[in-house]
Order: structure tokens, then C-alpha cells, then sequence
């Protein structure tokens, strides 16, 4: 939830540099604001399947009912040997922008969208999310996909078959 709620901080404050959001970051994480633009939890466990269980267990923290964070996979204490995503995103998704959602699920304040600059953003990028699979340890964690490629040029090399890539 920590993990979660910092990644909310980090994306806002991007997107209040980039103009497309104004105001107060602690009220826009009060209100969930950045639900608008990561909808979905930060990231999942990994083991036996892509989507491992195991995220909310009798003795675990419960799962929030919040915009944003009732979507987390998990709030469980990280321990040595959990292997999980860490994935934030940013989406452009219409309805969440125009507030279209229902209001017994919640209100959204959208007075802290700059909705002109979001539309060109919008323009040409439907959204971006970075994925990474971590090794929690005893003294932090191992990025096991630290080796993929990442920026454009890398993945066109990558995906042309050069193994060059890693050259940058």
C-alpha cells in the first residue's frame, strides 16, 4: 500500500511538471485523483502463475475499498523471497477523464485536470507502463528485468534481431 500510494505521489508529481494536472499533490492523493490515470494497482505477485494468489490472507492487512487502491493485487508486508511486479502506469482513459464513472462508485473533483493538455498528451499516446519483476531480499530487492530493453532505440534494435542493443 506504501509502495502503491508513493508511485501515486511520483506519477502526480510528474503530471503536474508536464502541466496536465494543477494543485495540491496531497489533495489529489486524498481524493484519489490519480485513479483517473492509474487505474489499476502497482503490481501482482509472480509464481505459479502470471497473476499469483495469495495477495490479501486471513492475517494480512485488508483490502481498501478506495478508488485506485481497492485494484491492488496486494497489501501484504514484502518478505524475503516474494517475487512481484512493480508496474506503475500512466493511462489516458476517456471516461475516467470526462468523469464518467458512477457516482455510487465515487465522485472525481476533475478540477485539477488541465483537460486541454491531457487531450494533446492523449493525441498521441494512449498510455505507458514500465514493468519490472522484482526479488524482495533481506536487505531489499533484485530487479530481475533489469536487462530488457527500454528505450525506443533499444527495443527497434532488439526487435530487428541486433543484439547491439545493449551497446547504449
Amino acid at each position: 500500500m506504501e509502495m502503491h500510494l508513493l508511485s501515486e505521489r511520483t506519477c502526480l508529481e510528474g503530471l503536474r511538471d508536464l502541466g496536465l494536472v494543477t494543485g495540491d499533490i496531497q489533495e489529489m492523493l486524498d481524493k484519489r485523483i490519480n485513479f483517473i490515470f492509474m487505474p489499476c494497482g502497482l503490481g501482482h505477485f509472480i509464481g505459479l502463475d502470471i497473476h499469483d494468489v495469495g495477495g490479501y490472507l486471513p492475517n494480512t492487512p485488508k483490502r481498501s475499498m478506495k478508488p485506485g487502491l481497492k485494484n491492488l493485487r496486494t497489501a501484504r508486508i514484502m518478505q524475503a523471497g516474494m517475487v512481484i511486479t512493480i508496474e506503475p502506469g500512466i493511462y489516458f482513459r476517456t471516461f475516467l477523464l470526462n468523469g464518467e464513472v458512477s457516482k455510487d462508485f465515487y465522485e472525481f473533483d476533475l478540477s485539477y485536470l488541465n483537460l486541454d493538455v491531457i487531450n494533446e498528451y492523449h493525441k498521441e499516446v494512449g498510455g505507458v507502463r514500465i514493468e519490472d519483476v522484482v526479488l524482495v531480499t533481506e536487505t531489499g530487492c533484485e530487479n530481475l528485468s533489469q536487462d530488457i530493453p527500454r528505450t525506443v532505440e533499444q527495443i527497434e534494435k532488439c526487435m530487428s534481431g541486433s543484439n547491439d542493443w545493449r551497446e547504449e
